[in-house]
């Protein structure tokens, strides 16, 4: 069976300059790159997945704007698949499931954005629909929170999650050991 590559959210929006850049998303988008580049070289699956914003209210990936758009580091060619979502979960309301069960695709690289968010939340419901995942640390990228009278610096949001997610969820490792499994 293949393994896919899920790159999650790499929009414009996340970049310097748009609605709500990310901690260390240029880098991130680099080692995306990487991984994707060798997954067409060795003609694996990839699926690029592009959230929009259709709520009332919504201000960053608003539909038909430059910021939803995929970044150029990472642009999808013709014969790779762009999902639309409007959630967290890549799941939730697409046909990524379908997709990876009609293409046999039972193992999952997983990278993109946010962290704390649609990476974690899709990395969840891919193990909790019985994919294998692995999820590239250093391929992903988030921001840091606020809770109650407590700021959490985007790297410890990052490392949290990575560590909540590493073990049951998903492997976690960098990227250049994930190219590297690859054979």
């Amino acid at each position: 069976m293949p393994s896919g590559l899920i790159l999650v959210d790499l929009q414009n929006d996340y970049f310097p300059g748009g609605t709500m850049p990310l901690v260390g998303i240029d880098s991130a988008a680099r080692n995306a790159r990487q991984l994707l580049m060798a997954y067409r070289q060795a003609r694996l699956p990839v699926i690029h997945i592009q959230h929009l914003a259709v709520h009332p209210g919504a201000t960053f990936f608003l539909p038909e704007t430059p910021g939803a758009e995929i970044n150029s580091l990472v642009v999808p060619i013709d014969e790779e698949p762009l999902i639309q979502k409007h959630f967290p979960n890549s799941f939730r309301g697409t046909p990524l499931e379908a997709m990876l069960r009609s293409n046999d695709i039972a193992d999952l690289i997983i990278c993109g954005a946010m962290s704390h968010m649609c990476i974690d939340a899709t990395t969840r419901a891919a193990f909790d629909l019985g994919f294998n995942c692995r999820v590239a640390s250093d391929a992903c990228a988030t921001r840091g929170l606020t809770f109650a009278d407590t700021t959490i610096a985007a790297s410890s949001v990052h490392a949290a999650f990575m560590a909540a997610l590493d073990g049951t969820y998903a492997g976690v490792a960098p990227t250049r050991d994930l190219i590297t499994a690859m054979g």
